[in-house]
């Protein structure tokens, strides 16, 4: 037999490879399925990880210890950047009306329902805080500085408060179809009146009479808005002449609030900035968030027609079935190069303070690596996404109660009060 022989198998190529899960992929999705929906959600998990990889670094003190630093406390211009990149409103949008679709389907209470839905948003969160329960220590011991490991820490609690607050806004489902059924589209015009009052009462004429926590009121009905109006959307009470209205009074509304009421261009916190528009959530949030879904109903159709092909629909796919791990583990993904860069000194756009055009370019060149070992990760961290296949009972309760005491020692030691 020649060598060519030898070496002409009729093992597949990669390309080969490529094609027939994408086929497995096509052929597995029901005929049903809301391909627009799955395409907007995948949208913005994949703008969570992009946007903190991208608005979000590290300065190197004396001792070589990491801290958080903003490419947006010195190129204010690049504001713009954070309204593309902030989609929680498309996130929460999507998630109403998907859930209503859900809840009306339900098999049995709604308890149940709940219940399934919210050990489904638990089980990652408790992974990924479990695992870093034990990864301090670990590093700690390998010569990690404190301070660093609370830098990190502070990045892996940072986008688990949202998945705290949609735990919240899920659980209220059933009284946001009551409100869709009751008000129709305008169920979420008073969740916007209420962040508004607060906003006038924090930031207006008697800002300085006001109590410090009045700022937290805007946290569930800053966010419950987008998911209202989705379950709104989902029970058929918004329309397209309804999104028109989302779309051009959102968009008057956030061009009047920047350029009259002077709120911050960022729609994200920056260092050393007072006043922030999503921690809590203020009223450009809203704004902005009614723009995007009044877009995004008018675009649905447009979408759903694109994500008919094959070759677009699989990666959809992909970062829906993922979206958890990926809102979970993209900074340990992050951190994994950069605890690792701080041991070297200043490397460009890794440990360099976040200062200069160059440090942008540097961290653009990164982000491809952030993104592989989010993969290589992800290979192993779905795991915790669903229950414990093996054992008795006995034995994954007493696997889950050390997890819970391992994620809660985190949570104490990312807060600060340990």
């Amino acid at each position: 037999m020649s060598r060519t022989d030898s070496t002409s198998p009729t093992r597949p190529t990669r390309r080969t490879a490529l094609a027939g899960t994408i086929e497995k992929i096509e052929a597995r999705t029901p005929a049903h399925r809301d391909r627009a929906i799955d395409g907007l959600r995948a949208l913005a998990v994949l703008a969570v990880p992009t946007g903190h990889w991208l608005l979000g670094g590290f300065t190197l003190d004396r001792d070589g210890a990491l801290h958080n630093a903003s490419p947006l406390a010195t190129f204010g211009g690049f504001a713009p950047v954070s309204w593309v990149l902030q989609m929680l409103g498309i996130f929460f949008l999507v998630g109403g009306y998907a859930s209503v679709l859900s809840y009306r389907r339900r098999p049995a209470t709604t308890s149940a329902w709940l219940r399934q839905r919210l050990v489904r948003l638990g089980r990652p969160v408790l992974g990924v805080t479990a695992v870093w329960a034990v990864l301090v220590p670990v590093l700690y011991g390998l010569g990690v500085p404190e301070a660093t490991l609370r830098t990190g820490s502070t990045l892996i609690v940072q986008p688990l408060w949202f998945v705290g607050v949609y735990t919240v806004v899920t659980a209220l489902t059933p009284y946001c179809v009551r409100a869709a059924h009751a008000m129709g589209a305008w169920a979420a015009a008073p969740l916007l009146v209420t962040v508004a009052v607060v906003d006038f009462l924090r930031y207006g004429p008697y800002a300085d009479t006001m109590p410090s926590w009045l700022s937290m009121v805007n946290v569930l009905p800053g966010w419950l808005f987008a998911y209202q109006i989705g379950v709104s959307w989902g029970e058929g009470r918004i329309g397209r002449r309804g999104a028109r209205v989302l779309l051009v009074g959102g968009s008057v509304l956030f061009a009047a609030l920047l350029l009259v009421f002077h709120y911050p261009a960022s729609m994200v916190g920056v260092p050393g900035e007072v006043r922030t528009n999503s921690h809590p959530p203020s009223l450009l949030v809203l704004a902005l968030a009614a723009a995007q879904s009044g877009a995004a109903i008018l675009l649905r159709d447009r979408i759903g027609r694109l994500l008919t092909k094959p070759a677009v629909w699989a990666p959809v796919v992909v970062v829906n079935l993922s979206a958890m791990t990926i809102l979970c583990w993209h900074q340990t993904a992050m951190l994994a190069v950069a605890v690792p860069g701080s041991f070297l000194g200043p490397v460009a756009g890794l440990t360099t303070a976040p200062d200069s055009l160059g440090w942008i370019v540097a961290r653009l060149t990164w982000m491809p690596l952030f993104a592989t070992l989010l993969v290589v990760i992800g290979r192993y961290a779905r795991g915790f996404d669903g229950p414990w296949k093996t054992g008795t009972r006995a034995a994954k309760a007493r696997r889950a109660a050390a997890a819970g005491l391992l994620a809660a020692g985190f949570a104490l030691f990312a807060l600060g009060l340990t």
